[in-house]
């Protein structure tokens, strides 16, 4: 804890004043252009993984980067996302997973979470991913299993993302677009979802294919 406590009065001395003006700007208020979804895991550090200042992310945290679909009593994942999308009007939705992700191994492995029964209940949010892998995948063990746990994941939960109504209508009107990442821990690389193909590429490749061909100007 001490260090946590010098690591405040660091912040106080040495790092607020040369953003001062920044904090200053952000007292009033926050508009973020980006709702970032992504993993507890302690090891998940979503502003250092895209370098981004305070005020431009909206940061949802939770055991496995779930997404619940949209209802009644769906807590308060679901109600970040509403007021994130609806409220504030960011445009630009990732949901991020990562490598070696404890929560997904849980989801594989139900059995051994029996001593957790609110982790066991949230983890059902990724049944349909566990579905997928175990119809379609059957072949894969271990890292290689766990690895497509994690896609199918993100994959899962960016379909849950356009049940909720603030989405859906501004995915239809064209303002919003939906990212789906996994950060690899050990590289720090991030491959990005193609939902069209269901393939996955380092992200640079993938943002590049997005922009318009500038030989075509």
């Amino acid at each position: 804890m001490k260090k946590i406590v010098d690591g405040v009065a660091r912040f106080k001395s040495d790092i607020y004043p040369i953003h001062r003006e920044l904090f200053e700007k952000l007292s009033t208020g926050q508009a973020p252009e980006v709702l970032f979804i992504t993993c507890s895991d302690s090891r998940i550090d979503a502003n250092l993984i895209t370098q981004t200042a305070p005020g431009e992310l909206f940061l949802v945290r939770n055991a496995g980067n779930i997404v619940p679909p949209h209802g009644p009593g769906a807590g308060g994942t679901v109600a970040s996302i509403e007021f994130a999308v609806g409220a504030l009007g960011a445009t630009e939705l990732i949901v991020c997973g990562h490598t070696d992700c404890g929560a997904m191994k849980g989801a594989l492995a139900p059995e051994e979470l029996t001593e957790f029964p609110h982790v066991c209940n949230w983890l059902k949010h990724a049944d349909a991913a566990v579905r997928v892998v175990k119809d379609n995948h059957s072949e894969l063990d271990g890292a290689a299993k766990l690895q497509c746990m994690i896609e199918e994941n993100v994959a899962a939960q960016l379909r849950n993302l356009r049940t909720h109504p603030f989405v859906a209508a501004r995915l239809a009107a064209g303002r919003v677009r939906l990212h789906g990442w996994i950060y690899d821990i050990r590289n720090g690389e991030i491959t990005s979802y193609n939902e069209t193909e269901r393939a996955w590429a380092p992200l640079s490749d993938a943002e590049m294919a997005q922009l318009p061909d500038a030989s075509a100007a």
